[in-house]
């Protein structure tokens, strides 16, 4: 597993990553989620060995950032924002360094290229300069390297920027396979990117872990969770109605959009449907809401910023 223990990175008198410690076990996909500058590309950098931490450490299957770096290394996988390349090397001579350097030789350098060219569908651009790529094909260059060695860990900064549809669809399934035996963290801004692919999520801002959670816990501390939106016509009638309603603690009006807050005093899904029905109301839509993780993202990194 991964166990990171009180990881420290001070910038002078900037504090960037305070005292975060977590473990992580294999079969996690774990969200990394924070506004700019919240210190998740530097908590990555210090579990990946490009940044030694201030202060603490984390282990590694074993083995220790500072003190067995090289080993902890080894079987790791790293995509690091913006996807550093070499832009004067063809595609297919860029991923040959990286299996040598990998220490990959022979045929099974050859498989290893040939496996992840093929899982990223990179075959196409492989006589091409890296210069001359897309961002997209840019992004998969930086992802197939990271992958190549088969690593146990994979850590993916903004694994799916700049990618069309389809080529996240494709990475996403990539993830997915390989995250059944492997840890995958992933820092993201894409917050549909936590419930595509997370079992886990932490939100961390100005350097501190607030939450950590399953995608589904963090959906459960949104105030969404269980509330009731309808589309109707007159939403300030319907509203008057409802609000006298045991089961509905609040109602709120947005675009013409009505949505109605659980008190917790029985279901309100169905208290809303008798109403309705009571008073031969015609609705548009009715939605049982699971609750909104963009909502919880910026109630928890904002009362962090109070």
């Amino acid at each position: 597993m991964i166990e990171a223990k009180s990881l420290t990175r001070r910038y002078g008198p900037l504090l960037a990553v305070d005292r975060i410690s977590f473990t992580v076990e294999p079969g996690t996909v774990l969200g990394f989620l924070g506004p700019n500058g919240a210190g998740k590309s530097t908590t990555m950098k210090m579990l990946t060995g490009f940044l030694p931490p201030t202060e603490g450490t984390a282990v590694i299957f074993g083995h220790d950032i500072i003190t067995d770096s090289l080993a902890a290394r080894r079987i790791m996988g790293y995509l690091p924002e913006g996807a550093p390349l070499y832009g004067e090397l063809t595609v297919a001579q860029f991923l040959d360094f990286t299996a040598r350097a990998r220490g990959l030789r022979g045929r099974q350098a050859e498989r290893a290229i040939a496996g992840s060219v093929d899982r990223l569908t990179l075959g196409e651009v492989l006589p091409q300069t890296i210069e001359t790529l897309s961002k997209g094909f840019k992004r998969r260059v930086g992802l197939a390297q990271a992958i190549l060695h088969d690593p146990r860990v994979l850590v993916l900064d903004e694994p799916t920027d700049g990618l069309d549809p389809n080529q996240k669809h494709q990475v996403r399934q990539l993830i997915r396979d390989m995250a059944e035996d492997r840890i995958v963290i992933i820092s993201t801004h894409i917050l549909e990117e936590v419930d595509a692919l997370c079992n886990r999520a932490m939100i961390i801002a100005s350097g501190r872990l607030l939450a950590d959670d399953t995608p589904q816990g963090l959906l459960r501390r949104s105030r969404y969770n269980g509330a009731v939106t309808l589309a109707v016509d007159d939403a300030q009638v319907v509203a008057s109605k409802l609000s006298e309603l045991p089961e509905a603690a609040e109602v709120e009006i947005r675009r013409g959009r009505l949505t109605v807050f659980p008190s917790g005093r029985g279901n309100l899904f169905d208290a809303i449907n008798r109403r309705l029905t009571e008073h031969q109301i015609r609705i548009d839509e009715i939605q049982l809401e699971g609750g909104r993780l963009d909502e919880v993202f910026r109630s928890i990194t904002m009362e962090e910023a109070a």
